[in-house]
């Protein structure tokens, strides 16, 4: 009989006197490899936070919990990602100092499992610079950036660099929570090729120097083929638990039902996006298109770097009004960067020749003449959101008409009727005064999209929106870029390493190839 790793009986998961999950029974034995999934806000983000310690398990009235991973558990997940760029953005100092406070780095934030945290005036230990020779840094593809502050990496390089420090930690469960968001193809493959070798080793109960995994996804794709058992949450309950190929067929059968269906409330979904759509611009009386500038967004010869790293060399780019755009390029190859020297978050734009609408960034224009025209979807902008999480969400869909990040002047009844419209669209109808930080990270990104689009900007930028959403979310999201594509007042410039995301309207490329010259290529399908 195998052994059992983690056993839950009659246990809730809680926060506070709130209980978040009324009852969970659940056994991971060994040899079994366990893939945890289900739609977002449905209890497995709650379930994985009580595994690692982030929540706890409370036993009922004959009810037990134990695990052998007790205080031994690390996880990487967005969210985590984003709680550690919240502490890098509490400790900047630049402010006090004559020059930018790059944070921590790399290579202190992975060393500081190994050597214990120090502090900031200390001096890194000599063993610190040898973490080029271990092969959980050579791994993760992490050697090029250990020297480079954590707020200063990409949203795939601070994955992989979370997933290095973790796999020295020495834990002995590790929880990956949609493991592969953010990351390019080849990052994809490298990590894919690992924890299939982790998993095998796990499911034949043999001895290894890594420890076990449980997997987190959103959706059931790119799972590795060692997965053999898959636990489910919906509406914060238990809603499958056996194994994988028991799974598959559910999904088959779920599918297939689904299919007649799909099609219909996809069409009442575009329906009522195109109507709300319609009485938003009409009330805010908004610009013809004709008026808007012919020229969008350029760059001219931009360079940006830091100390002796360059992420763009001598780019020359405009969008036209119009000309939505996919913009593509391996992890840190400065596509967050482009997005960021457009919105302003980026400093070095105002040396740059970047010209916003015709006129050049830093001619005299207010960060407000500018973003009132932007709508944004960022990591950057997620995490400066989840530091004011008490915002309930009616307000953050306001938010996006005062281009503010938390709601600190009325709401006209024009801008509450929109923001209660679009939250029903999105399925959020009843839950306007929750609280933004009371949800689950893809709840959260479907929000903060939702936000972007209420006002029908110029120019809509999409970092990377999908992050964290099931195959539901997904699927709306994507239906609303693509009908607000259509309206043709509103230009849509996007990030994402997924082939499957990339939209119909996108025929224009703008190609990112770090190390080559020129290093980028602009293509037109």
């Amino acid at each position: 009989m195998e052994k059992d790793l983690i056993r839950i009986d009659k246990c809730q998961v809680r926060k506070g006197g709130s209980v978040l999950i009324p009852r969970i029974d659940w056994t991971m034995k060994e040899g079994e490899a366990w893939l945890v999934t289900g739609p977002n806000g449905g209890g497995k983000a709650d379930f994985i936070k009580a595994l690692y310690g982030s929540l706890e398990f409370y036993p009922e009235q004959g009810g037990s919990f134990y695990s052998e991973f007790a205080k031994s558990t690390a996880v990487v997940s967005l969210e985590e990602a984003a709680k550690l760029i919240e502490e890098e953005r509490e400790r900047d100092e630049s402010e006090y100092l004559d020059k930018i406070d790059i944070g921590r780095t790399g290579r202190e934030y992975i060393y500081e499992v190994i050597g214990g945290a120090k502090n900031k005036s200390e001096p890194l230990a000599k063993d610190a610079y040898k973490l080029e020779t271990f092969p959980q840094v050579k791994l993760c593809g992490v050697e090029k950036i250990l020297d480079r502050g954590l707020r200063f990496m990409s949203t795939g390089e601070i994955r992989r660099t979370l997933l290095c420090r973790s796999l020295l930690s020495g834990a002995k469960l590790l929880v990956l929570s949609d493991p592969f968001a953010g990351l390019d193809a080849e990052s994809r493959s490298i990590l894919m090729e690992f924890f299939n070798m982790i998993l095998k080793r796990q499911t034949e109960n043999s001895g290894t120097d890594f420890p076990r995994i449980i997997l987190c996804m959103e959706r059931f794709t790119e799972i590795p083929e060692k997965i053999n058992r898959v636990l489910e949450f919906s509406d914060k309950k238990i809603s499958f638990c056996a194994s994988r190929s028991e799974y598959e067929n559910l999904l088959e059968a779920r599918n297939a039902e689904k299919k007649s269906v799909r099609e219909k409330e996809r069409q009442e979904f575009l329906c009522e996006l195109k109507r709300i759509r319609s009485e938003s611009n009409a009330a805010l009386e908004t610009e013809e298109f004709s008026e808007v500038p012919e020229s969008l967004i350029k760059f001219e010869d931009v360079n940006v770097g830091w100390d002796d790293h360059k992420v763009l060399v001598n780019l020359n780019w405009e969008v036209k009004k119009g000309e939505h755009f996919l913009v593509r390029g391996p992890n840190g190859s400065g596509k967050t960067t482009i997005m960021e020297l457009i919105t302003g978050d980026n400093m070095q734009v105002f040396r740059e020749k970047v010209y916003l609408f015709g006129s050049r960034r830093g001619s005299g224009e207010s960060i407000w003449d500018i973003k009132k025209h932007l709508g944004i979807v960022s990591y950057r902008l997620h995490v400066e959101y989840r530091m004011v999480g008490g915002t309930d969400l009616q307000s953050v869909i306001v938010s996006g008409f005062k281009d503010s990040i938390g709601l600190y002047e009325p709401a006209t009844d024009f801008e509450l009727a929109m923001a209660n419209a679009w939250l029903k669209l999105a399925g959020f109808s009843g839950r306007e005064k929750e609280s933004f930080g009371s949800l689950s990270y893809g709840e959260q990104r479907a929000i903060l999209i939702l936000r972007a689009a209420v006002k029908s900007p110029r120019v809509l930028i999409l970092d990377e929106p999908c992050h964290g959403l099931d195959e539901n979310y997904r699927g709306k999201i994507l239906d609303l870029l693509e009908t607000v594509a259509e309206t043709g007042t509103t230009t849509l410039l996007h990030v994402t390493h997924e082939p499957s995301e990339v939209l119909a309207c996108e025929k224009n490329i703008l190609e990112l190839c770090p190390g080559q010259s020129p290093m980028y290529k602009i293509l037109h399908k």
